[in-house]
């Protein structure tokens, strides 16, 4: 199926390694095509011992749409406006994406996906998880698709901003609108734009409650989401090594990364694909 690259599976819901690809060089339309399908079919791929700068991260990403600008307060004076650099201190106590997400879908348009780059690494832990969504979606019993397929829910982020304040992470289930800036609706089951496949699409990191709906109300059904959405057999486990860069399709697949490592610096740069309006 493959002939211009090697595509070896990590695990066997989603995740596969790339070889035989130089991201530092401009990619031949066959060969592009061949890793938009790996990426389609992975949900997330990756590529190690890559010698990409920042503007090879972007000039990659723009293979796949136009790249998502960061809001003001996450640019960092120097680089791109586009360019999120994810940098753990020793000294800091929360991790950036500490519990399961899909990236920024508190945004009415979320971003298709992430290419994430590896630049400082503590010498052990930092790994980052995935969970498949159409999998979580596929796995649900008739009668709760049924009850989910016209649902949508209130992604905000109030809860990230309340934890962010008081330097610790609040539980979720609790009322955190009056901290959000920013909020959209989606719907909770999703239709993927390029595969036509159903994915789950709430996350309890920025999920807020179902529309029409209170936090209490609806805390019960989406905690059972969150925890079905992440099981196990859903998932794969990414092991960071100098020079590596993961590419997730933020439309179909969660993440979360490991907050393993207290006392060691993390630095990670990364670009994001501007998407659709999830519906």
């Amino acid at each position: 199926m493959y002939k211009k690259i090697k595509v070896q599976p990590l695990a066997g819901a989603l995740g596969a390694e790339i070889f035989g690809i130089d991201l530092s060089t401009e990619i031949d339309a066959a060969t592009l095509a061949e890793v938009r399908q790996a990426h389609l079919e992975h949900l997330v791929i990756f590529f190690r011992d890559q010698n990409a700068s920042d503007l090879d991260l972007a000039r990659f990403a723009c293979n796949f749409g136009e790249l998502a600008m960061l809001p003001p307060h996450r640019q960092v004076p120097g680089n791109f406006p586009e360019l999120l650099v994810i940098d753990k201190k020793p000294e800091g106590t929360l991790v950036f994406g500490w519990e399961w997400h899909t990236d920024t879908s508190h945004l009415e348009i979320p971003p298709l996906g992430s290419v994430l780059a590896a630049r400082i690494l503590p010498s052990v832990g930092g790994d980052t998880l995935f969970a498949n969504q159409y999998m979580a979606y596929d796995t649900l019993s008739s009668g709760m698709k049924e009850m989910l397929k016209d649902l949508r829910a209130v992604h905000s982020n109030g809860r990230i901003l309340a934890s962010l304040a008081v330097d610790d992470i609040l539980p979720p289930g609790q009322d955190c609108s009056a901290q959000a800036t920013l909020s959209s609706v989606h719907p909770v089951v999703r239709t993927h734009p390029d595969t036509g496949k159903k994915a789950l699409y709430v996350n309890v990191m920025h999920t807020e409650r179902f529309e029409n709906m209170t936090v209490s109300e609806s805390a019960p059904l989406l905690k059972y989401l969150y925890d079905h959405a992440t099981r196990p057999e859903f998932s794969c486990r990414f092991r960071w090594q100098p020079r590596s860069i993961a590419f997730w399709d933020n439309r179909c697949c969660q993440h979360l990364a490991l907050a393993d490592y207290p006392g060691q610096r993390r630095l990670m740069h990364r670009v994001q694909i501007r998407g659709t309006k999830p519906i």
